[in-house]
């Protein structure tokens, strides 16, 4: 049993007959009042985003993770497949299970989060940033470049990137993966 105090990001914690993830979570002591945790959880196996306030010192109930390096091998229908890279064992997730889909491509490597009590995986946790190569994007307004303007472009996995005007074609470019915004082009 854990309280408040251990809430940190990634923490996965039993709650309302579910298991969720702590995304965002944020101490609060008000001037007046008891202090607070506010939370932002994501279920790990709906998906679901769920806001919740905790009282300081509320006990909550932690649940044992490991963290294994796979590789994603391919996506067959709403299932993703994935290899273990230490014993080469293969397991397939949900869509929901993954926080990012649509920038993962063929042969990243990711974490997973596997429940040490009856060793199913919870969630995939992508790397910080992926680099992907810009497919599709219409040609930037030469002289506009004066302001911060932006363009979408669509990368090799399908998902579509607001870039700067300078990007073009073929370009690759660095995109981070919890917000899904562009960072950087990458030069080869």
């Amino acid at each position: 049993m854990a309280t408040t105090s251990d809430i940190r990001n990634g923490l996965c914690i039993r709650y309302n007959h579910d298991i969720y993830k702590i995304i965002e979570f944020l101490h609060v002591k008000p001037g007046k009042g008891p202090a607070f945790v506010r939370t932002k959880m994501k279920s790990v196996t709906s998906g679901k985003v769920l806001d919740n306030t905790f009282s300081a010192g509320h006990k909550i109930e932690d649940v044992r993770v490991e963290t294994h390096k796979f590789q994603f091998l391919y996506q067959d229908g709403e299932f993703y497949h994935f290899m273990n890279q230490e014993d080469y064992t293969q397991i397939r997730l949900l869509e929901a299970a993954l926080d990012r889909a649509d920038l993962m491509k063929e042969g990243e490597v990711v974490t997973v989060l596997i429940n040490t009590e009856d060793n199913l995986p919870l969630s995939v946790e992508m790397p910080a940033s992926v680099v992907l190569e810009v497919t599709h994007t219409e040609p930037g307004v030469k002289g506009n470049t004066a302001t911060n303007a932006t363009k979408p472009a669509t990368v090799e996995t399908g998902a579509e990137v607001n870039v700067p005007l300078f990007i073009n074609e073929g370009d690759k470019i660095k995109i981070e993966t919890d917000k899904g915004t562009y960072k950087e082009r990458v030069k080869e």
